[in-house]
């Protein structure tokens, strides 16, 4: 029998050495010796003994036996030959014994080159067995700014506390990203106990992966990984058997698609960009206002806060501007994945078809649930989230903010501006720069001090009035719970008596008014089919989701000015980050005569130069602003 196992061996390896020179390529096993003497080596090191994962063997220390083998480690000398007696003796030892003796391997770059045991590893390789022991030596490059050799600097970081060679990811900051993930630090040691645990799942997912795609995805099996467990969780994938797991990747396969082309993001900037579809208006599956059903889910409730107040308000337009003619629910207080999975199968269950989830953290499990109701239409408020199975939706608040701004600047006595901002996410940071600059428009001294609100046992609107600010940007809504006037830009005068000036509105009525005609038209932006990207609306006050309310009390100048700026932002011949712009620590952000692109405004991680304050390092942060943090936070952009 061994014999003729070799024979299927000798096989393989001869069609694998016809297909490399078919495509010019080199057919048999890579040297490490001949790759390290254009190599500059920094250093080796003594790993000892450990299981070696066989996909990650790709050639031998030596060139001595590299043409016995083809490039996958089959085998290319005859039947007849002393090397196949030697191969099927090994075969017959791994069948009734099982191999034990350690195999001897260099570590270079995340791949392993055999100096003793190539016919081992051939065996073990042609049994598709998972791993081998092996005695290893790392080989280190010298340290370069080329990319390979930055990742495998980050995985020799990631190895010293995990152990592990069962991941090597194509994208920078993906190891970090693995261990938060699995819900650890990045300092924490990994047990034994640990490490078997992740080598299992990570074996038990290559093998699910390799089922459900074979050949047809390109993404490396690490990278799909680290996507899985974003969405679904280390947990899960630690308690799914391999057939539901290959299921639950044949179901994803459009997400894994688009991440093998770069996760591209569609930016939708203008309502009008998503014109009607033709054969949306002839085919029968186009659906009426009647035929839909629409879930609203928050985070909190409408009463307790003023982010899903702002939605709520929206619902209601949403049903009014349609004549009731479409139906909606609200779900509120979905605090966790488990209670946001229920409530939209409790959703889906009542008929509805197309689903707004208002917070970013919704997100995962908006793509776990799309991917289980493909017929369902899923939103979620939120920017830079790279899925094709949920569209995602944003306004363009920066351009109110730069507004709010030069109107703080154009009432205010004084060079300083008190600024309150809550979390420090993308969105967030683009609105302070951008009523930093407008303000600086007006007022070229002017200093605008920032302090946050979701600070532990901090008060950030107390610290800013124990500095002196006066005129001071709040919460841009009041929450019904908890009325007050310290929202929008007000005037606080020393005697405590407060003005209102301005406030930035969220027209989300609007928003999901054009976004659900845009699925009644059969707009293809609309309608979820697109496998190569994702979408993201992002508009503004051209679409009119996005505007600001001055006081009848503000002086007539400062009303013409604002209305000017706001005509030419909705004209798109003025643009709020334009020209010259430092950041406080000294670097142009912009150059004079350019513009920021959208993708710096989504990515913004630093402040103006004219801003008093700081990002506050993530440690500092409430429990609910890590949360969402977690999903839309700059931290994210850092790691």
């Amino acid at each position: 029998m061994s014999i003729t196992d070799y024979s299927a061996a000798l096989k393989k390896g001869k069609r694998n050495y016809q297909l490399a020179l078919a495509k010019g390529a080199y057919p048999y096993l890579p040297a490490l010796d001949d790759i390290l003497s254009y190599t500059e080596v920094a250093a080796s090191i003594n790993l000892g003994l450990m299981d070696i994962p066989l996909s990650k063997i790709v050639g031998t220390k030596t060139a001595g036996r590299t043409n016995a083998f083809s490039g996958n480690f089959m085998p290319l000398l005859s039947e007849k030959s002393e090397f196949a007696t030697k191969w099927s003796s090994l075969y017959n030892h791994q069948i009734d014994d099982g191999i034990r003796d350690p195999i001897v391997a260099y570590e270079f770059m995340h791949r392993f080159y055999v100096q003793e045991g190539n016919k081992r590893v051939s065996v073990m390789k042609f049994l598709d067995a998972y791993s081998i022991p092996g005695t290893v030596t790392r080989i280190i490059p010298k340290k370069t700014d080329a990319k390979e050799i930055c990742l495998y600097y980050e995985f020799m970081d990631f190895y010293e506390v995990s152990g592990s060679y069962d991941v090597w990811f194509s994208k920078d900051g993906s190891y970090k990203k693995l261990i938060k993930l699995m819900g650890k630090s990045p300092e924490d040691i990994w047990t034994k106990e640990e490490r078997s645990a992740f080598h299992a799942a990570c074996e038990k997912f290559g093998k699910a992966y390799q089922a459900a795609f074979s050949e047809k995805i390109k993404l490396s099996a690490s990278d799909a990984l680290l996507l899985y467990m974003e969405v679904y969780g280390y947990d899960k994938l630690k308690a799914q058997a391999l057939t539901e797991l290959r299921d639950s990747l044949i179901k994803a396969q459009k997400e894994l698609q688009l991440v093998e082309k770069g996760s591209q993001v569609t930016l939708v900037k203008d309502p009008e960009s998503a014109k009607s579809s033709i054969l949306g208006k002839i085919l029968p599956t186009t659906p009426a206002p009647e035929d839909l059903k629409i879930a609203f889910l928050y985070h909190k409730t409408p009463e307790t806060s003023s982010w899903a107040y702002t939605h709520e308000l929206g619902r209601l337009h949403l049903e009014q501007a349609f004549d009731g003619k479409l139906k909606t629910v609200a779900i509120p207080e979905i605090n966790t994945e488990n209670q946001m999975k229920d409530a939209v199968d409790n959703a889906v269950a009542a008929g509805c078809n197309v689903i707004f989830a208002t917070a970013a953290q919704m997100v995962n499990q908006c793509v776990r649930s799309a991917i289980q109701y493909p017929k369902v239409k899923f939103f979620n408020c939120s920017v830079k989230v790279p899925y094709s199975s949920v569209h995602t939706y944003y306004a363009r608040m920066y351009e109110a903010k730069f507004l709010i701004g030069a109107i703080a600047a154009a009432v205010s006595h004084t060079d300083k501006l008190g600024y309150l901002a809550d979390y420090p996410i993308y969105a967030s940071l683009a609105n302070i720069n951008a009523f930093a600059l407008g303000a600086r428009m007006i007022n070229p001294y002017v200093e605008v001090h920032l302090d946050w609100s979701k600070l532990k046992k901090q008060d950030g609107r107390e610290r800013l009035r124990q500095d002196g600010m006066l005129f001071m940007s709040d919460d841009d809504m009041i929450t019904p719970s908890h009325p007050t006037r310290e929202y929008g830009l007000y005037l606080k005068n020393e005697n405590g008596e407060l003005e209102n000036l301005a406030t930035p509105i969220w027209h989300w009525g609007k928003f999901y008014e054009r976004i659900v005609r845009n699925i009644c038209n059969g707009s293809s932006e609309a309608n979820t089919s697109k496998k190569e990207t994702a979408i993201n609306y992002w508009w503004g006050m051209s679409a009119d989701v996005v505007d600001v309310i001055c006081s009848k009390k503000m002086p007539h100048g400062t009303h013409r000015l604002v209305n000017f700026l706001k005509s030419s932002i909705c004209a798109g011949s003025f643009n709020p980050f334009d020209g010259l712009i430092y950041s406080q620590d000294g670097i142009v952000r912009c150059k004079e005569g350019e513009s920021l692109q959208p993708e710096d405004i989504l990515s913004m991680n630093w402040l103006a130069e004219n801003v008093v304050g700081s990002i506050p390092a993530f440690e500092e942060l409430t429990e609910e602003a890590k949360l969402l943090s977690n999903f839309q936070g700059i931290y994210k952009t850092e790691e």
